[in-house]
């Protein structure tokens, strides 16, 4: 009987660092053995195995690209090798894979197909951000991308603020980073001046910066979010 490869999921940097600043050496020891790929970018993913093991044959991997243009009907081939006895690894470019990313739906097909499913440790802004906001690590929901248009997004934003409060519940959301900076403006106006914020951008960058303060508070902002990878957290007490 042939026995199933596992699947890996193996996380990368959330910025331009050196790989082992930030990941442990079981990613350095994954990515020497394994030459078969589910990858949501194939140039930088070839960018970050590079990085982590300098003298891995580049002509040798095999990548496969999942991302928005994928079609449903092609996942579970992606697997395939898995099922011929191939232990592959998905990459992400959200940091984690499963987490807010694609990746989640080649590991709910993995289970399906009972392939070993085995995740690695590595940096996820969600938990980093969290971590360090000071606010409700037992209860919080992360709520994606909030709605572009100024009216829908103000709605939304109250509604996050109402829930928190309800729920006793932290509310995590990302923005596009070159609206950062309205959107830090749009949740110090809209929300209640005593619910808490926090920014969390560039982690684990040397331009890390992590502030939890009233919206109120926030109001005089003087440091700069464009163009910086940020979460966002909201909470009522």
């Amino acid at each position: 009987m042939n026995t199933k490869g596992k699947l890996y999921l193996i996380p990368t940097r959330l910025g331009d660092n050196p790989p082992l600043e930030v990941l442990p050496l079981s990613i350095k020891k994954t990515i020497e053995e394994l030459d078969d790929y589910i990858v949501e970018n194939e140039k930088t993913a070839r960018r970050f195995i590079k990085r982590v093991v300098p003298n891995k044959s580049q002509p040798d991997l095999k990548l496969k690209i999942l991302n928005k243009y994928t079609q449903e009907s092609e996942l579970q081939s992606f697997l395939n090798p898995c099922l011929q006895g191939i232990t592959m690894g998905i990459i992400s470019e959200a940091g984690c894979p499963a987490i807010a990313d694609p990746g989640a739906d080649i590991v709910s097909i993995a289970h399906d197909l009972d392939i070993k499913v085995v995740p690695l440790v590595g940096p996820s802004s969600i938990l980093l951000a969290l971590m360090s906001s000071g606010m409700n690590g037992q209860s919080f929901a992360f709520n994606g991308y909030l709605p572009i248009d100024k009216q829908e997004r103000k709605q939304e934003i109250k509604i996050l603020e109402r829930r928190s409060l309800e729920l006793n519940q932290a509310q995590l959301f990302i923005e596009t980073p070159y609206r950062n900076n309205q959107m830090l403006a749009d949740l110090s106006v809209t929300l209640h001046p005593s619910t808490k914020v926090c920014v969390a951008c560039d982690l684990t960058l040397p331009t890390e910066y992590i502030k939890t303060k009233t919206a109120k508070s926030w109001k005089s902002n003087t440091e700069d979010l464009h163009k910086r990878p940020a979460m966002f957290i909201v909470q009522r007490d």
